[in-house]
């Protein structure tokens, strides 16, 4: 069950395989957040008229205060982190970039296609997701490049651990998503957040009305709403707990994750995934290990069809 780019959410592909509709399945291979942030009614407008400029701005205004973005960054919304990671590789002359072996493999393969040769010795860019995916690890500022990419998706998890207050320095650039801790992945929404030269070029690629207008008006809310996150971060982390409880008590051994996923160590991790699968629950393991295995949150009715399954 591997999708493009290895990424979680493959359920069309478990179905096929497995058998069953899509509404019967839990999906645990993704990291984001099962309660989101409760999308409220909005005026027709954001749905029959192009973005405004002030939508935009507010937008933008509501992630500098949340994020305690410096005034002298750039912040650019964007269809979705994956639409940035795309189009970074292609910001400067091609050249060796470091990308750790152990991580979220898309940046990976966006270098890639563009040109660019790996190398962990002298790179012209760096790629550090913190905290990493799937590890947890978060970065600890070092040995940066003349460009730089902190992917920071889950970063909202721990705030404390950004580096957004370095992130107006030349060459730096800081994503955040929306699809993990706000839950809201089908709306499409991301941000590059630092030197304002590479945050032009990269608003220049996107073009015009690059975020719809209910993904604007949603973002803004939702990143005004500092009690939701307070409140979402001590949910999240009794639910990570309550499922390392579980697994742990069938035999795994805690190797990693954040408090939207967690990774075990156990014995064969493809036996693992099928016998979930049986189950209709779609769990996530890795190419270059045959004992990681990473479990997102279930849902409120999903713990008594987890608990079944193991």
């Amino acid at each position: 069950m591997k999708t493009a780019n290895d990424h979680g959410g493959g359920i069309d592909a478990a179905c096929a395989e497995y058998g069953g509709e899509r509404r019967e399945w839990l999906d645990l291979s993704t990291g984001i957040n099962p309660v989101p942030y409760p999308v409220p009614d909005l005026p027709p407008g954001s749905w029959n008229a192009l973005p405004d400029a002030a939508a935009t701005d507010a937008l933008a205004k509501s992630a500098r205060r949340f994020w305690n973005v410096p005034d002298q960054a750039a912040i650019l919304a964007a269809p979705g982190a994956s639409a940035l990671i795309a189009r970074i590789p292609y910001l400067s002359e091609k050249g060796r970039v470091r990308v750790e072996k152990i991580t979220y493999n898309e940046h990976r393969s966006a270098f890639v296609a563009a040109g660019w040769a790996l190398s962990d010795t002298n790179p012209d860019a760096r790629v550090i997701v913190s905290p990493n995916n799937p590890t947890g690890d978060y970065w600890d500022g070092c040995d940066p490049a003349p460009l730089t990419v902190i992917d920071e998706s889950f970063c909202d998890l721990e705030p404390t651990r950004s580096h957004i207050a370095a992130s107006a320095g030349s060459g730096t650039l800081i994503l955040k998503s929306f699809g993990k801790f706000w839950g809201l992945a089908g709306m499409r929404l991301g941000f590059a957040i630092g030197d304002p030269v590479l945050v032009a070029r990269l608003a220049g690629m996107l073009g015009p009305w690059p975020v719809s207008g209910p993904a604007l008006k949603i973002g803004a809310m939702a990143l005004s709403d500092p009690d939701w996150a307070d409140a979402t971060r001590k949910r999240l982390a009794a639910d990570a707990a309550r499922l390392d409880r579980l697994m742990t008590g069938k035999g795994a051994e805690i190797a990693g994750g954040t408090d939207l996923f967690r990774l075990y160590r156990v014995g064969n991790a493809a036996e693992w995934q099928e016998q979930l699968a049986k189950h209709r629950i779609l769990g996530r393991i890795f190419p270059y290990s045959s004992t990681y295995l990473r479990l997102g949150l279930p849902t409120a009715n999903g713990w008594p069809r987890l608990e079944a399954a193991l």
